[in-house]
């Protein structure tokens, strides 16, 4: 008996050995292909290829859901193909964050990492996608300090934009949550000048007058 546990033993033991040293020609089968393999697109990179195998994305969060923690979700639908009504309803829109509360230290990452590539660090349109007209951008994106245009543009207008995406820019609903949209939006104004003191601020002053 202990001479045949020996044999069986070392029979196993060559068995493992040679089948750990061979070489695999197979790339054998996945459990869950989709989560081995990403789906994941680069901002703005075509999604043809996942269209015509049925596949839909947009890079948006789904509809009717919000990020755990979030502020209240934009009360303003996007509009259709075609139509700009609630693209201009959406000036009536306030920020709802009080300026004094926001972080712009935070405020300015958040425009640096996501928007300034367009829009520049100094918020003059000369980012590096357009560069003085040298980038691979040929048309200068907006600029946001010492344009009227959007200096005068009302902070739900802006959010708009930002959620849905206008024009040639895409939406950045998938990399900015609705509070981060508000504090990039706060920043801007701030660089703008275009801030108002908070209610508590004016009461203070008023009360050390």
């Amino acid at each position: 008996m202990k001479k045949f546990l020996i044999i069986t033993t070392g029979i196993i033991t060559v068995l493992m050995t040679s089948s750990c040293n061979r070489v695999r020609r197979t790339p054998g089968r996945d459990y869950m292909p989709d989560m081995r393999f990403s789906r994941a697109y680069e901002s703005y990179a075509s999604t043809e290829a996942l269209t015509k195998k049925g596949i839909f994305y947009n890079a948006r969060p789904v509809e009717g859901t919000m990020a755990r923690g979030d502020e209240s979700p934009f009360p303003i639908a996007q509009d259709k193909m075609g139509d700009t009504t609630n693209y201009f309803a959406s000036r009536q829109v306030k920020n709802p964050l009080d300026p004094d509360s926001v972080d712009m230290t935070e405020a300015e990452r958040l425009f640096l990492v996501n928007c300034a590539i367009c829009h520049g660090a100094k918020l003059d349109g000369n980012g590096p996608l357009y560069k003085g007209g040298d980038g691979p951008y040929p048309a200068k994106p907006a600029t946001l300090v010492g344009d009227a245009t959007y200096e005068n543009m009302p902070e739900g207008q802006m959010f708009y934009s930002v959620k849905y995406g206008k024009n040639a820019m895409g939406s950045y609903a998938s990399q900015l949550s609705t509070k981060e949209i508000w504090m990039v939006i706060t920043y801007i104004k701030s660089k703008q000048g275009k801030l108002t003191a908070s209610p508590a601020t004016v009461a203070d002053t008023t009360k050390r007058n």
